[in-house]
């Protein structure tokens, strides 16, 4: 299905043309973050703490005095950071073990999957806290500690993917002609594992996005003075009684692009589905 099928089919689902108006204010917003805010979000002013929204700041100020709402634009850059790299590692790192795991089954099967299945057993922001404590506390740090521990689910189902399609007649036909089992695993079974594994990756970006938000809540991911979201939560809990807005726009911001996410997500599972197409 050519990609502007997709979008097309996309936009006409009011919940999923809901995720990608939002990803799209998302990408918009970091790009183009030094035009469409005013003020810089790392410089302090002591005098204009804890101002309530308005009066020259959309959305007030923190308890140093930096303007909130360019915080949150300069922290989107963050939050793509995030998905981008994660994302990069996780997909292809699924891939391959579910793919390796499911064609050639066996020994290679047993030990692939009970590793993956160590990684499952545990929470994902469990081991994630304790793969940052192990490497130091720092956004670098808590990428690769997300990355290491969000790739299992995408394993096992490019495992139950490759599983349907290694018995194929167009698999043994290759095989026939000599293709070698890494030609089949990257040219024909990959391929074909591609929509779902892009589709789960995108429902577990809402995951991705809370557990870095979890990771900077508690100190363990990006430092201050980044704008990171759930760092900005972190810090403004303390005033969050009387100053509300120090909590609440950053914990909007997650909220809706983790929704976001989910809807897209499941949109995208309607659009590479044909059967799901035919339904509506």
């Amino acid at each position: 299905m050519a990609a502007r099928n997709i979008v097309t089919f996309l936009l006409r689902q009011p919940t999923s043309a809901f995720g990608l108006i939002v990803l799209a204010i998302l990408i918009l917003a970091a790009l183009f973050a030094p035009l469409i805010t005013v003020h810089d979000p790392y410089v302090q002013n002591l005098n204009n703490v804890l101002q309530p929204p308005g009066n020259g700041h959309l959305f007030g100020t923190d308890e140093l005095g930096r303007d909130i709402y360019s915080r949150l634009i300069w922290g989107a850059r963050i939050t793509l950071t995030i998905i981008f790299l994660v994302t990069i590692v996780v997909g292809p790192l699924g891939m391959i073990v579910g793919t390796v795991a499911g064609y050639f089954g066996g020994k290679v099967d047993t030990v692939m999957m009970r590793v993956t299945d160590i990684f499952l057993s545990f929470p994902s922001l469990i081991l994630s806290l304790a793969f940052v404590a192990a490497l130091g506390p720092s956004l670098n740090n808590a990428i690769i500690a997300i990355g290491l521990t969000a790739w299992p689910p995408i394993a096992r189902l490019a495992r139950a993917e490759t599983m349907t399609f290694r018995n194929a007649d167009y698999i043994a036909a290759a095989r026939l002609q000599g293709a070698s089992s890494l030609r089949i695993i990257v040219k024909s079974i990959m391929p074909m594992c591609l929509p779902s594994v892009v589709i789960r990756l995108t429902l577990n970006m809402a995951t991705v996005i809370l557990t870095a938000a979890g990771l900077g809540f508690l100190g363990l991911g990006a430092q201050p003075p980044l704008p990171e979201w759930g760092a900005m939560i972190a810090t403004g809990r303390r005033y969050m009684i009387d100053s509300w807005w120090l909590v609440t726009f950053p914990g909007l911001s997650i909220l809706c692009v983790s929704l976001a996410f989910n809807l897209l997500g499941d949109g995208l599972r309607d659009a590479l589905d044909p059967k799901q197409m035919n339904r509506r």
